[in-house]
């Protein structure tokens, strides 16, 4: 079994770029794969491959500045779940839009995984999900509120718009791993909510730790590899990716009339041209022949 490790760290980076080869050259050397995104605002990613070679890209994050506390999240694959290694630099490591928030100045409550069901069980509080809207169509917490955002970077607009909904509720977010978490407390707090609380390691945590019996979620949570959804006890779930629209399918959807495999399902078969879906077909013959592996989602977009 191959161990996957999810991280991220809000650090100063005042020079990514110079951190960028020597990570790069710890990852191929550890004979990890993934996606590490690095930023002046910090590090974010997913990674995977040996213990021993997971374990050396982990100490190498926590030397660089501020990164000595870092926390991440294991999860275990049976199958390498990234095609190859890839270091980019970014303007965030998780694309809101706002410049002013700062996780490292201001963020919400922290909430373990053991103690979030007792305040979402609250009537005073109004739980959001802070994925996109094609992660919680395959799972999500009950009663909690869908912003249908296509991209992170329209959850401001959306609170702007709909901030008057809530009142004077305490506000509960979640998200995949926390680090969207993160920006969206402090966005809220900013935007003068006065308690502000977030489940710590996200999504993952909570399906690690909660007995299922005892959950408040329903369904799978998407991830960003080839394994796409996970569900209670950290076990894959049965998604797979449409590799023309990277949004989840279940088993059913690739029944479909409109799925072609690589190139179409129902939910992108108006999206693009015709000569968009020969460019998808010739990808998915190389992908059948070996030549190309499909890749994963890069890490909280």
């Amino acid at each position: 079994m191959l161990t996957v490790a999810a991280l991220y760290k809000f650090a100063p980076f005042p020079d990514p770029g110079a951190l960028r080869d020597p990570l790069l050259a710890t990852c191929e050397t550890a004979g990890v794969r993934g996606t590490l995104l690095l930023a002046t605002e910090g590090i974010n990613g997913t990674i995977a491959g040996s213990r021993a070679g997971v374990d050396a890209v982990l100490d190498h994050v926590r030397r660089l500045p501020g990164c000595a506390d870092l926390t991440w999240h294991e999860s275990r694959a049976a199958d390498m779940p990234f095609g190859r290694m890839k270091v980019r630099i970014k303007r965030e490591i998780v694309s809101m839009g706002v410049p002013q928030v700062d996780p490292t100045a201001d963020v919400g409550h922290y909430v373990a995984a053991a103690d979030w069901n007792a305040l979402i069980d609250r009537p005073d509080v109004a739980v959001i999900d802070t994925r996109n809207d094609y992660e919680v169509a395959i799972g999500t917490f009950r009663g909690a509120v869908d912003p249908g955002t296509r991209s992170f970077r329209d959850f401001p607009a959306w609170w702007r718009a709909n901030a008057h909904r809530f009142g004077n509720k305490r506000i509960a977010m979640f998200c995949t791993g926390g680090i969207r978490c993160e920006k969206t407390t402090s966005f809220l707090l900013s935007e003068g909510v006065p308690e502000v609380f977030h489940l710590q390691g996200g999504i993952l945590s909570y399906l690690e730790q909660v007995p299922a019996d005892d959950s408040r979620w329903d369904g799978a949570c998407f991830v960003f590899d080839q394994r796409v959804s996970l569900t209670h006890g950290m076990v894959p779930g049965h998604h797979v990716l449409c590799h023309a629209c990277r949004r989840p399918l279940a088993p059913e959807d690739t029944r479909r009339a409109e799925y072609e495999a690589g190139v179409r399902c129902h939910l992108c078969a108006g999206e693009y041209s015709e000569a968009d879906r020969e460019r998808f077909r010739e990808r998915q013959r190389q992908v059948l022949r070996g030549e190309l592996f499909t890749g994963a989602a890069e890490p909280a977009p």
